[in-house]
Order: structure tokens, then sequence, then C-alpha cells
């Protein structure tokens, strides 16, 4: 795929008039999908998809389109150009750019990740016997993943990776779940099968008959799947240094009244775990590891190159959202294995769900427990609990109550399957807090 991008992209560049300027992005797969239900296959096969985005930019102002690619190179290449034409048509219309950002000539980048992961053929029989005759519905996504860049100025970045996920949710027989996921670059059969082993034991618990817990503030172990799903929120109105330039960053208690996190608290951009490209969408690339809140400060803030240029800062490369694109929490010293003796009387939380802000200066997130969630008594998991809603700040569950973290991270996977694979996913281990509010 790389060399039909290289194709393709010199093709537009020669096509370009004076002054113009051309910065193109390509997304691809050769992916195996299977979909499953009652633990039995309803649905498998191959998928190979290609599509390319193309921005213009002329005389101050920027434009941008996208095209789907056949594989097909004469019928890629025609359609590449009438695309290129409309943008050209489309520019002139459009008012000047304030902050517009000019892609780079150089340095270029190529990052090729090989592994040992589950042949296509082998996927099945691999897959299945470990399931056994449980109710167990989900969807099995591997294979190889693309992303390139280049632009006219001769910048060219190309990134692939294989990779593979199964994303599950095992059913009681009282209509309880257990949410499911296991992911990586080389395969591992033992692994897998504790995976599941370790759900279906979790299912068991789930058949006992659900109890209701009252409202208030609960000793609780967050799983590392919901502690990625509260860092998740940094990306919308949280670490972005363009919504705190406007007012409208939880983050702003901290860069304004220097209020802190826990000490053992510390989460970085991480380019060394290999799950993204460092390039973003325009080509910059940024270091491999940016230290965002360290020991409970916040240290740095993602700054892309446009809000570098609106408020005369300095950029990080950060994509132009400034989300997290490659979040790793750093771990601690509590032993994972053996947290609900740790916890004693609390909660167990496998997974949480429907995350907002309920009050977005002040760090409040609202949300609901969901799949596997326990009460915990005298060290044990004692029943599954209902769904309820919780409502706190992340100053207090990664500030004043973060009593311990996990001593062991897991890689939380980006499974979205929607317009291609996601690529991505949050490194983080599992906390523990002293109190955690729930609300109705």
């Amino acid at each position: 795929m790389k060399a039909y991008f290289k194709s393709i992209s010199s093709r537009l560049f020669d096509a370009l008039n004076e002054n113009e300027t051309l910065s193109l992005s390509f997304s691809g797969e050769s992916s195996q999908f299977i979909r499953l239900n009652q633990a039995k296959i309803r649905q498998t096969g191959l998928v190979d998809d290609m599509d390319l985005g193309l921005k213009m930019i002329h005389n101050g102002r920027t434009v941008s389109g996208g095209i789907t690619l056949s594989g097909q190179k004469e019928t890629d290449q025609n359609q590449a150009l009438m695309a290129l034409a409309s943008l050209r048509a489309e520019i002139i219309q459009v008012p000047e750019d304030p902050y517009i950002v000019m892609p780079k000539g150089v340095p270029s980048s190529e990052e090729i990740q090989t592994a040992n992961g589950l042949p296509f053929d082998h996927a099945i029989d691999a897959l299945v016997p470990a399931m056994g005759d449980a109710d167990l519905v989900g969807i099995w996504a591997s294979g190889k993943i693309y992303r390139g860049n280049a632009n006219s100025l001769g910048q060219f970045h190309w990134f692939e990776t294989d990779s593979f996920s199964l994303d599950y949710s095992l059913v009681s027989s009282n209509h309880q779940m257990v949410k499911g996921t296991f992911s990586g670059r080389d395969w591992y059969q033992a692994d897998y099968e504790k995976n599941i082993a370790d759900s279906l034991h979790k299912l068991k618990l789930m058949e006992q008959k659900a109890v209701k817990v009252k409202p208030g503030d609960y000793r609780t172990w967050f799983e590392p799947a919901a502690v990625s799903d509260l860092l998740g929120m940094f990306s919308w109105n949280g670490i972005s240094e363009g919504a705190i330039q406007r007012g409208s960053s939880s983050f702003g208690k901290m860069r304004h009244e220097g209020v802190v996190l826990s000490p053992q608290f510390s989460v970085s951009e991480d380019f060394n775990t290999g799950l993204v490209p460092k390039f973003n969408s325009i080509g910059e690339v940024a270091n491999p590891k940016l230290n965002l809140i360290e020991d409970g400060k916040l240290r740095q803030t993602l700054v892309s190159s446009r809000t570098a240029s609106e408020f005369n800062l300095e950029s990080n490369f950060a994509d132009s959202g400034e989300y997290l694109r490659a979040p790793k929490m750093a771990s601690g010293n509590i032993n994972a294995s053996s947290v609900v003796e740790t916890i004693g009387d609390g909660l167990f939380l496998s997974n949480i769900h429907y995350l907002n802000w309920s009050d977005n200066a002040g760090g409040r997130v609202t949300g609901l427990t969901r799949y596997a969630c326990f009460k915990v008594k005298n060290g044990e998991l004692v029943a599954p609990i209902e769904t309820m809603r919780f409502d706190d700040t992340f100053y207090r569950y990664f500030g004043t109550e973060l009593e311990a973290v996990g001593d062991q991270t897991k890689i939380i996977p980006e499974i979205g399957t929607y317009g291609g694979r996601d690529l991505g996913g949050t490194v983080c281990p599992g906390i523990l807090v002293k109190a955690f509010s729930l609300t109705l």
C-alpha cells in the first residue's frame, strides 16, 4: 500500500499549479472480521480498504476533501485528479485563514511493525473452543492497518502495524453481562484462554441476584478498562491548550489556581508504545514522549500548531483536536491480583459508561456503572450491584481520594470499526480510591 500511496501522491503533486500546496493523508487496512453470537460464528470475511484525504492551501486559504480508493490505479488517479479540481474551484470561494498552518518539507519517516499474530486461517480454531457453551457475543478484528501522510514540499510519512482485538460480552441466564477485550500484536494462546476463563469466572458471580447500593461515597477499585474511560475525558475540553486558553477546560484549576492531583498520578503522551504513528494529520512529528501530568502536577498540555499560531505559543505537534493519541498512565505498587482483599468493604468496578461532564470547569464527570460491577464485603466479591449513576470530580479520584495505583498496566485498545479499524489505545493500571460518589 505504501507504493500505491506514493504513486497517487506523485501524480497529484505533478498536477498542481503555481503556488498551490497539497497535503495528502492515507488510511487503509487488510483485515479479517469475525462476528460471534452465542459463541458461534455468524459472519466472517476479509476487508481491504483505502481512503485518501486531500488538503489544498493557496493564497492564504485552505480546503479539504477525500475519496475512497479502489485499488485500480488509473481509476483512482482520475478520481483523485477530479477531487483536486473540485478543491481548486472551491478554494477561491472561502475566506482567508488567519491561523493557517503550512506543511513542512522535511524530515520524512517510516515505521513498520511486524507481529507474530494469529493467521486468518487459524482464527476460528483458536478462538471458539475456549468459549465453551457460554452465551458470548463479540467481534474479532485482526490484520494490518496503514497510515500515511505526504505533501508537495517533499515530506513523506508511513506507518503500518499488525494487531488483533476480540471485543466481547458474556451474558448470564438472568441477563447480566460481563464485558471483555483481548488484544495485542503477538498471539499467545494461553493468555487468550486465561482471559476468557477470567471473564467466565466473573459471569458465575453475575448469576447471583444484584443488590441495590445506596447513594453515597464508597471505597472503590476501578479496573484498567474503567480507568481508561475516565482518562478519555481528558481529550474532551481537558488537556487541550486551546480549551484552556478559551476558558472551557477542566484543567483550568491546575493552570490558574495551582491545584494539583495525587503525587501517585502521572500521565504522558507516549508514542514509544507503537500503537499510533508519531506524525499527526498534517505530517508534523511529535516527540516520542511528552510528560503531561507528572506526580500530580500539570507539566504540559497538548498544543497544536494552529493553537500555537493563534495564541503565540510553541507547538508540541498535537493533532488539530488536541486530544490524547497515545495516553499512558504510570503504574503504582498495589498488587492488582489481590486487590479485592485490600478493598475490604466497598465496590469493584470493571466497566463504566455514558460518561459526560456534569461540571466541566470543576472537572466533574457523571456516568453509569456497568458490566461486572460488584459489592465487596470483608475482602470478598459478594454480589453484583444494580446499575448506579455516579457524579464525581477527577480532582478527587485522581487527586485527594486516590489511595493506590495498580502495579500492572494493560492496553485498552480502540476497537471502533465504523469507518475502518481504529488505531491506538490507552495504557493504564487500575486504581483504588478511598471515596467515590454514587448519586442515584
